[in-house]
């Protein structure tokens, strides 16, 4: 064999390794390109399963507190209802004040039986979530507990409709300071 078939062989195996060489990079490539297309595709899955369950549990919401609108006016009725009850003067007939009370238990009943509750207040703690201080007054109960109701709060299910408006405990002062 001469010099020139020699070197001709040699260029011929350096080109087959190069082309191996090639290969395996474009293969490395290409398995990089597919691993990052199916991490993007699992995430895309995983983004559309997270969606629909939001949906879901946004449609469960709004059929099950799409009364929430009618339940809050509903509370006006019951306000009036009660004011109307405390302003009888003491001489109604008892049939006219007995057939405004049952109304009045029968409106609280309906409300329980569709979930509407009426907010714990007096004597609790003030809660934020569910009260809203209007009047702070000297009393002997502990500072920052409600210490009577101005108007009624009401829950539907666990969210609250309209927080009870309370009067609560301050410290008592001395010559009218407040400490």
């Amino acid at each position: 064999m001469n010099e020139a078939d020699a070197a001709e062989e040699a260029v011929e195996e350096k080109s087959i390794e190069q082309q191996l060489e090639d290969a395996r990079a474009e293969i490395v490539a290409l398995t990089e390109a597919r691993d990052a297309e199916r991490d993007r595709a699992l995430r895309a899955v995983a983004e559309a399963e997270n969606v629909r369950r939001r949906l879901e549990r946004d449609k469960a919401d709004a059929v099950s507190y799409a009364a929430a609108g009618f339940a809050r006016d509903m509370l006006a009725v019951a306000d009036n209802l009660a004011r109307a009850l405390a302003a009888l003067p003491a001489d109604t007939d008892a049939g006219l004040k007995g057939g405004l009370e049952a109304t009045e238990r029968e409106l609280h009943a309906i409300f329980g039986r569709h979930g509407i509750k009426r907010v714990a207040a007096t004597g609790l703690p003030l809660d934020p979530n569910q009260h809203q201080a209007m009047v702070e007054v000297e009393h002997e109960a502990e500072p920052g507990t409600v210490v009577s109701e101005l108007q009624a709060g009401y829950v539907f299910r666990d969210r609250l409709l309209r927080p009870a408006l309370v009067t609560v405990a301050k410290p008592k002062t001395e010559a009218g300071i407040t400490e």
